[in-house]
This record gives structure tokens, C-alpha cells and sequence, in this order.
């Protein structure tokens, strides 16, 4: 009894092992077809679409979040002003914090130049196209 489960078991582990082997021969086959019909693969370090880091895009960056952070600040400045003076204690900064949020968000879509208005890659006017 012992000799015939220990063939079973040997036959088992001999037809996984053909198994591996006919799905590893197949696996290898199938890669080399994909190999043949997909274009080449970008070498580490290359990325397709991305260029590296430049000044410009770091400066871009900066503009654009100094140009929200200053107009919250600016809002917050003015409501805090306006509740001093005219004692509307938390109503004037709360009004102008969240203009100044508005504001901040209107000038980055502005300098990004996604906005329908004038920027700086973009000629006073707007895009009137003639028709």
C-alpha cells in the first residue's frame, strides 16, 4: 500500500513538472510574440511623454501658488481690516477670506492660461474668430 501511493505521488509530481514545463514553453512563445508586435519598451530613466524637471517648471509652479496664497492672504487682510473698523467681528473676514479664495483661484487659472481671459501666452481679446 505504501509503494503504491509513494508511484502515485512520483506520478503526480512527474505530470506537474511536464505541466510547468508545456505552460512555461507556451508562456516563453507568447511573449515572443508580443515581443514582436508591441513597440519597444522605454529604457529606465526614459519616460515617454514627460520631460525632465526644468527652472521653468519649477517657477511656473511657484507663480501659481504664490498667486493663491496671495489672494487668500489679501482677503483675509481686508476682512480683518473691515471687522476692526467697523466691528462686524467674524462676517467681514469670513466675506473677504473666501472672495480672496476666488480671486486666488481666478489669477492661477489666469497665469496657467486654461482661463477664457488674457494671459501671458495670450493676446488681449480673447479668440474672436471671424465666421
Amino acid at each position: 500500500m505504501t509503494g503504491d501511493a509513494r508511484d502515485s505521488g512520483r506520478e503526480q509530481s512527474e505530470q506537474r513538472r511536464a505541466e510547468d514545463a508545456r505552460l512555461s514553453e507556451r508562456l516563453r512563445g507568447l511573449g515572443d510574440a508580443l515581443g514582436r508586435h508591441r513597440p519597444r519598451e522605454p529604457v529606465p530613466g526614459e519616460e515617454r511623454g514627460r520631460q525632465p524637471a526644468s527652472g521653468a517648471g519649477y517657477a511656473l509652479g511657484f507663480r501659481l501658488s504664490s498667486e493663491l496664497v496671495a489672494g487668500v492672504l489679501a482677503g483675509a487682510g481686508i476682512g480683518w481690516v473691515l471687522d476692526r473698523v467697523l466691528g462686524i467681528s467674524p462676517w467681514g473676514l469670513i466675506v473677504f477670506l473666501l472672495l480672496g479664495f476666488v480671486a486666488g483661484v481666478v489669477n492661477v487659472i489666469r497665469a496657467a492660461g486654461a482661463g477664457g481671459g488674457t494671459g501671458p501666452d495670450r493676446p488681449p481679446g480673447g479668440d474672436n474668430h471671424a465666421t
